[in-house]
This record gives structure tokens, C-alpha cells and sequence, in this order.
């Protein structure tokens, strides 16, 4: 009788062992010639050799299926174990699995264009109005992107800037401050990591999430890097976040030009590097609409209000100095 440790490495054990264990408990009833004891994301198997060798396969098959996946159900346990192969659901361009076992795929024409472009290029920019999907759609790349070990570490960051509040005004620390601009960061990736994975992965600092002052004389390899809200960068701010770029890393660039918040005499940073890097090889830019919107049906028509809205203020303001000039 020998004795073997496997350590469950890519995946929330809880997930893994199921409700209650009933998965654990299933897998040690599949194999009654082994003594399996689970205590987190360690498994002790002891017994003959050859089981334990054909255990060991199944168990990192059956981890692969679930990091895949996010979930792991009985029958696909039950598959696995007997050499079959699990049946799976079949939808088309999915991105990565949630948290919940659910397909995050493109829910627009321009969402998928997005994928496909970043395959293609090195460097994208994305740009569109609320809830165009740009945002979690770049980080659903990224995600699957370090699930498939193609990057060692995910990097998100967003301008500080104010809407209405003062960081001074706000209580805590710098942390705490810079947190609330960055929490939509952290809502997709708890849509797609478990809980536990995605606190390892923050705590080893495979996922950084940091405001873009903190990108200064960086050079990012081997990662993903997303910079979200970038209609609120200046011009030097997003000159030198897109001179970071270092080997095999990709960076993906969102933003809404009609949701600038900086003073009147500041040009924004993305307005001016769409401009100047329009038709540089290598570099996509993907521009979504309103028939993006996957939010509430409200918001497209809160989107088309201000539009029409602004369209008229502008007509009065030419007309105004139209009078003015005769």
C-alpha cells in the first residue's frame, strides 16, 4: 500500500467536492479500493498502485473539467471515471463559463467583433456607450486567456477620476479611496473566478487591479492589461499607460466618449489616441452602439434620450452664434 497527496491547484475546492460533498463522497464510493481523505485543496489517496494511477488521472481530468467550467456535476464525475466523454453544453462562442456554471459569450455583433479582434491584434481599443458590454466582454477574454496559461497575470486599472466626489472627501486610506472606482472591475471578476480562487489570485498579485497613476514606469510582460474608463485619461496619462506594453501582453482599451468627466479645457487622452493611432498595424478599434446595450431595455433608451438631447442643445448653441454673428 502506498500513499499519494494531489493538490488541486486551478480550481475552488469547494466547487470541486460539491454541496455537502456529495462529489467527493461519489468519487470515493467509484473507487472503494482506496482510502481518500479530502482537507482543502489537498486530496490523500492511499492503496494499490495501479488504482491510485488511474485516480490520479481521472481526479486532474475531472480538475481540468471544472476549472474549465466552473462546475462539476455527479454525472460528469460518473463519465470521466468510466473513460466516457462527459457531455457537455454546446453554445457557440463562448468566452469563459461564470461562476455559476453559466456560458459568457458575445451578446452582440460588435461584442463578438471584439473577440475576434483580439486574437488578431495585439493592442484594441473598445468604445461604446453603458452597458455595451465592452468592459466585461475584455475581461472575460483576459480571464480565459490565464485559464488557458497564456499569461501569467491579469492587470486592470482606471483613471481616478471624480464624478461629483473629491477623494479627499472620501473616508480610509489610499485603498480605500481608489476602491469604489474600481469596484466594477471587481463585479465581472466575480462573475467568472470563484471567490476563493479570485482572493488567491489578488493576494499572489496574478490579478492586479490598481488605479493608473500606479502604472508609471512599469513594463507589463506575459499578461493581459486592461485600461477601462479611458475617455478620463489626459493625453500624457495614456501616452505613457500604452508604452508599458512589454513581451506577450495584450492591452485592451474601453470607453465612452460621451461620458467624459473632465474640466472643459482638458482633451481626453482616448479621444486623441484613437485619432493618432487610426491605421497603425496591429491595433484594432471596435466602436459599439446603442443595439450593443445588454442592460436593461431602459438604459438604451436612457442612452438615446441624452443623445437627442444633446443633438438639440447643440443645434441651439449654432443657431445662438449664428445671431450673433449677423
Amino acid at each position: 500500500m502506498i500513499e499519494k497527496l494531489i493538490v488541486l491547484e486551478d480550481i475552488d475546492p469547494v466547487i470541486f467536492y460539491g454541496v455537502n460533498n456529495t462529489n467527493i463522497q461519489l468519487i470515493k464510493a467509484l473507487y472503494p479500493k482506496l482510502r481518500i481523505v479530502a482537507r482543502g485543496n489537498v486530496i490523500k489517496v492511499m492503496g494499490d498502485e495501479e488504482e491510485m494511477c488511474a485516480f490520479e488521472e481521472n481526479i486532474l481530468a475531472l480538475e481540468k473539467h471544472c476549472a474549465q467550467y466552473n462546475s462539476l456535476k455527479e454525472e460528469v464525475i460518473i463519465d470521466i471515471i468510466k473513460g466516457n466523454a462527459p457531455q457537455t453544453e454546446k453554445v457557440g462562442n463562448v468566452i469563459v463559463f461564470s461562476v455559476t456554471g453559466k456560458p459568457i459569450i458575445p451578446r452582440s455583433d460588435n461584442q463578438l467583433k471584439i473577440v475576434e479582434e483580439f486574437e488578431k491584434n495585439d493592442m484594441l481599443f473598445a468604445i461604446g456607450p453603458a452597458g455595451s458590454g465592452k468592459t466585461y466582454t475584455s475581461i472575460a477574454l483576459a480571464v480565459r486567456a490565464l485559464k488557458n496559461k497564456e499569461i501569467k497575470k491579469i492587470i486592470l486599472s482606471r483613471p481616478a477620476v471624480e464624478a461629483g466626489e473629491k477623494l479627499g472627501f472620501l473616508p480610509g486610506d489610499m485603498k480605500e479611496k481608489i476602491d469604489p472606482y474600481l469596484q466594477p472591475l471587481y463585479d465581472a471578476l466575480q462573475d467568472m473566478i470563484p471567490a476563493a480562487k479570485l482572493k488567491e489570485y489578488l493576494d499572489l498579485n496574478i490579478i492586479q487591479i490598481a488605479p493608473l497613476a500606479f502604472m508609471r514606469g512599469r513594463t507589463l510582460n506575459d499578461a493581459v492589461v486592461i485600461l477601462d474608463e479611458a475617455q478620463n485619461t489626459s493625453t500624457q496619462q495614456i501616452k505613457m499607460f500604452l508604452t508599458r506594453m512589454g513581451m506577450n501582453t495584450k492591452i485592451i482599451v474601453t470607453g465612452d466618449m460621451t461620458q467624459i468627466d473632465l474640466p472643459p479645457s482638458q482633451i481626453s487622452g482616448l479621444v486623441q489616441a484613437i485619432r493618432i493611432l487610426k491605421g497603425v498595424k496591429g491595433i484594432s478599434i471596435v466602436e459599439l452602439g446603442k443595439k450593443d446595450i445588454v442592460r436593461h431595455k431602459l438604459v438604451e433608451r436612457i442612452v438615446d434620450a441624452y443623445e437627442k438631447f444633446d443633438e438639440k442643445k447643440r443645434k441651439e448653441k449654432l443657431e445662438e452664434s449664428l445671431k450673433q454673428i449677423q
